[in-house]
């Protein structure tokens, strides 16, 4: 028995819910569907259960072309040879739906490239991931992307509402707030909720809705775009010193299944980057949340870092020792390997004691100030300020 998603799945744009940005009215993607044409070369980009193949197969659907769905997982150069067979057999563009194309690798990405610059395949590429982390450039620039967007609550409600019409099933106004929240504007999620709490009764209520999905599976790519909007996020408000934010995007990253090591890790640099020596004791609070993860570990190691995240809030911030680093390189780099004083070099043999090595120097601790005023940095460099605190 097919799942539920694929027995509901819309065949037209009538029955289309979601993505009025691409196929309102007007829309460029939505004139390409209109006009009966094989569109050019296309990505589709967005979370799980946008829509992305739906669409694909609509716009197939409406085209003349010889239309073949892959998925990426399974298929490989084979795969898109027999592509090209169909194309040369029936004279006629392919238009074929890839899955998960960010799961072929560069070689096999550029396998399919001269295929879609000389027309012979029109490509759907589907992809979860952000195209420009995945997708060759090459590939990239000849395709136009297309941002799939979490489906708003409206349009998730009127999915549910379809959905247990199909059933024979009812849904309380609690059960569709309860699900709606669950779905986390995937369909597909939605539609699986459903038919399970159908199965219990015919009546969907928030309590059943309830005991067929006891949490929600926020949406997290570890390797990808949202992985890197949420670090983000934890180190923007620490760094506007936003304590509420700040353990927000914190414990947001723990509860998506984020390595607690890394946030701290994260959190760490921040400590030195961010607040440095406005608050020398930051770093040692960060280090101790470190040890309390490798050694408590999760989940109780969660209010350490919750803690770490509003200390470095509400630290006073300095980026002095980050702005020096970068100065320091960039001094570095265009001056090249300049000598070392010969005033603080080491002299451990007679031979470099009659080179010069180390005549001169005055130990610091014999200086009255306890700080001797002699020849550190290169000649070249004697007026250069690195940090400035």
């Amino acid at each position: 028995m097919a799942p539920l998603a694929d027995d509901l799945r819309p065949e037209s744009l009538d029955e289309f819910e979601g993505q009025e940005q691409l196929i309102g009215e007007g829309k460029p993607l939505r004139k390409f569907i209109d006009r009966g044409v094989t569109p050019p070369s296309m990505l589709f980009w967005g979370p799980p259960g946008t829509g992305k193949t739906t669409l694909a197969r609509i716009i197939a659907s409406e085209t003349d072309a010889a239309f073949t769905e892959l998925s990426a997982v399974d298929a490989g150069k084979k795969e898109l040879q027999k592509v090209v067979n169909k194309q040369r057999l029936t004279q006629s563009t392919v238009l074929l739906f890839l899955d998960e194309i960010h799961r072929f690798h560069k070689g096999q990405q550029d396998y399919l490239l001269p295929y879609v610059e000389d027309g012979t395949i029109s490509l759907i590429g589907a992809t979860t991931e952000n195209p420009s982390f995945e997708v060759n450039n090459a590939l990239l620039s000849r395709s136009q992307t297309y941002r799939f967007d979490p489906l708003a609550d409206e349009a998730v409600v009127q999915i549910v509402s379809n959905a247990a019409d199909a059933l024979g099933a009812t849904v309380t106004d609690d059960a569709e707030g309860a699900m709606t929240t669950l779905a986390d504007g995937d369909a597909r999620r939605a539609l699986n909720i459903v038919e399970l709490a159908a199965e219990m009764q015919d009546e969907i209520t928030g309590d059943i809705v309830e005991t067929v999905a006891q949490e929600s599976t926020l949406r997290y790519d570890k390797d990808g775009e949202e992985h890197y909007n949420l670090i983000s996020a934890l180190h923007k408000s620490m760094r506007d010193s936003d304590v509420q934010a700040s353990v927000y995007w914190a414990v947001r990253m723990l509860k998506a299944g984020e390595d607690p090591k890394y946030v701290v890790r994260r959190m760490l640099r921040f400590a030195s980057e961010d607040v440095g020596n406005a608050d020398p004791q930051a770093i040692q609070v960060a280090v101790a949340a470190k040890e309390a993860v490798t050694f408590v570990g999760m989940p109780e190691a969660k209010t350490a870092i919750v803690q770490l995240a509003a200390y470095l809030a509400e630290a006073p911030k300095s980026n002095a020792a980050y702005e020096a680093v970068k100065r320091a390189e960039q001094v570095i780099e265009e001056t090249g390997a300049l000598p070392v004083p010969k005033v603080i070099r080491n002299a451990p043999t007679d031979f470099m004691k009659e080179e010069g090595y180390g005549e001169g120097y005055t130990y610091a601790h014999d200086d009255a100030d306890g700080a001797a005023e002699q020849q550190q940095l290169p000649h070249a460099l004697q007026t250069t300020t690195l940090f400035d605190a």
